[in-house]
């Protein structure tokens, strides 16, 4: 039987220069990723997500702003080491967010929860596709074209 793909929340937060927040994570040196984490049984995508950004990031005050619409699998490389409990899926089925948070990277708290990031920062939104790890990089393309349009109208209002 195949394995199944575990459900996932990831945030794009973006700031009023239209720039995104990136984490480097404490496990892949120099790649760049979006928040993204678990949903938990019983949770439903938008909870997890303001959980997950709370978590990882230590923001609870964003505003949210679109939500893409489908849900975006990708699966998990052979040579990725996955702990123990991720090791029971193929890979992972997410639902993204579209965020605007006008903080600084450097009030962002990320020792809220379990640290997942070295650092974060804000970047051009476009930068995200030659930071992150090359087996999210379609569904970071997908959000790009998706989000931007978004971004655009949100900050021209």
């Amino acid at each position: 039987m195949d394995k199944p793909y575990r459900k996932n929340v990831g945030m794009v937060v973006f700031n009023s220069k239209g720039e995104v927040l990136v984490g480097e994570r404490l496990n892949f040196k120099g790649s760049w990723q979006f928040p993204q984490g678990g949903i938990d049984k019983g949770e439903d995508p938008d909870s997890a997500c303001k959980r997950e950004l709370l978590e990882e990031v230590g923001i609870h005050d964003a505003k949210s702003v679109y939500e893409y619409p489908d849900w975006i699998n990708y699966d998990f490389p052979e040579s990725l080491h996955l702990n123990s409990n991720l090791k029971k899926y193929r890979g992972q089925s997410q639902k993204w967010f579209l965020l605007y948070w006008d903080g600084k990277a450097e009030d962002c708290d990320l020792m809220a929860h379990e640290q997942e990031f070295e650092r974060v920062r804000f970047i051009p939104f476009k930068e995200c596709l030659s930071t992150v790890v090359s087996f999210k990089k379609d569904v970071y393309e997908k959000l790009v074209l998706e989000f931007e349009p978004e971004i655009q109208k949100f900050l021209s209002k």
